[in-house]
């Protein structure tokens, strides 16, 4: 007998870290753009967890490189050759155009390993000085949780009570070139400057047109690394491949993969597994991969077998099914839907294919005061799944392989829940 989602939730709360506050439902199945809870209660993801699964629930093209790998030979180290990994490197280099792959499990060691990276490169090529190499991170950034991450960031719930903190880094406004240049103008040992092309944590902040651009170009004339971290926004997920496409001058439909931006580091993670299984990779060309030697940086599990059938069967889906293109014209349509709904408390939508999100007023419903979460908990009501962030905001973020008959039934959910809670 299935227990009550109290039970699991319950059972949660006494043996598990409190590190987390999610949404009260609790989730037993997915398949494509749907998740049921234990009850059997069918729900629009419009999450992908944290676009983790841009492919949907379970694709069965990933599903079964998983189980028919895990038959064979699920991890060797990397203290041997596997016959998958190069096969998975080749792969994976010539889709994205890069000369070389360090592969990782989760986007947080993707991220520590691109800033190890960035300095390995600043000592041994632009000859800073060791120990004197500064890394340029952004304003409201998400990059991770470790304490070199948190070292960076300007939210006090991720770096409150962790010091002390990393030393090489400096915080500049983002989307803001003016100060990136004076930055670097004003420190020779700035190394690289690493950014969200679209910030998600954030609350889906989406840069100025040209920014992208020319923050890399200020990176290039002052001899830093431009560092993009795609680990959410990559994978199709903006309706472009990667997302450091930026602002360029696409056609209507989605463009050959080839950024008008194209980063010194392309951080990717989540999506590169299509959620089945934990995969990150670090991307660059050999002019700066290949300062990292043996020996200097690994991981047991990065480049495993059951990492590398996987990862290729995710990118194989996301080229062949034409997710990118999907996202690209759904996200319109989105978006067009927002900007229709006539509700005091939507104070303004925004976003880029379907990553979007939408800025809730606080306000007084039936004498309470209400927030972003209560229109969670009401759309979850409703039949899908959002999460806020930053008490006024709500992602939403729907696998890509939704159609635009199941993203306007989604709208609709949404549409008719803002209104529900009326003007007072």
């Amino acid at each position: 007998m299935t227990q009550s989602q109290e039970h699991y939730i319950a059972l949660e709360d006494k043996h598990g870290a409190h590190n987390y506050h999610p949404l009260p439902v609790v989730l037993a199945k997915g398949k494509g753009i749907y998740v049921w809870d234990t009850d059997g209660k069918r729900y629009y993801d419009f999450l992908s967890a944290y676009s983790a699964v841009n492919q949907g629930h379970c694709h069965p093209k990933i599903v079964k490189a998983l189980t028919d790998q895990a038959q064979t030979l699920t991890l060797t180290s990397r203290a041997f050759y596997n016959d998958s990994l190069g096969e998975y490197e080749k792969f994976i280099t010539e889709f994205f155009k890069f000369d070389k792959v360090l592969p990782m499990n989760t986007g947080a060691e993707a991220v520590e390993t691109a800033l190890k990276l960035c300095r390995k490169w600043a000592y041994r090529k632009k000859g800073i000085a060791e120990n004197e190499a500064v890394i340029l991170f952004a304003t409201e950034n998400f990059h991770g949780r470790t304490i070199a991450i948190i070292s960076a960031s300007t939210d006090p719930d991720s770096s409150g009570g962790f010091g002390p903190y990393l030393p090489g880094i400096q915080v500049i406004d983002y989307n803001n070139t003016y100060a990136l240049e004076a930055a670097l103008k004003a420190n020779p040992n700035i190394a690289g400057f690493i950014v969200e092309p679209i910030q998600g944590e954030a609350g889906v902040m989406v840069p100025d047109e040209g920014y992208l651009k020319k923050a890399a170009e200020l990176c290039k004339q002052y001899n830093a690394l431009f560092i993009a971290d795609e680990v959410q926004t990559g994978i199709a997920r903006t309706g472009r491949l990667l997302a450091t496409c930026g602002n360029c001058n696409c056609p209507e439909k989605n463009c050959s993969g080839t950024p008008e931006v194209k980063p010194d580091i392309l951080i990717l993670g989540k999506a590169v597994s299509g959620g089945v299984f934990p995969v990150s990779a670090v991307l660059a060309d050999d002019e700066v991969m290949l300062c990292i030697q043996p020996g200097e940086h690994g991981s047991t599990f990065g480049g495993n077998p059951l990492a590398n059938k996987v990862a290729i069967a995710a990118l194989e889906v996301i080229r062949d099914e034409n997710l990118a293109e999907n996202a690209y014209q759904l996200g319109k349509i989105f978006r067009e839907r927002m900007g229709k709904i006539d509700s005091p408390i939507l104070e303004t939508y925004r976003g880029k294919g379907l990553l979007n999100a939408v800025v809730i007023n606080p306000f007084e419903h039936e004498g309470k005061k209400k927030t972003a979460m209560d229109v969670c908990l009401k759309l979850r009501d409703n039949g899908l799944l959002a999460k806020p962030t930053h008490d006024h905001i709500i992602r939403f973020a729907p696998p890509l392989v939704i159609t635009e008959e199941e993203l306007n039934a989604a709208c609709d959910i949404i549409e008719e829940t803002i209104l529900s809670f009326g003007q007072n």
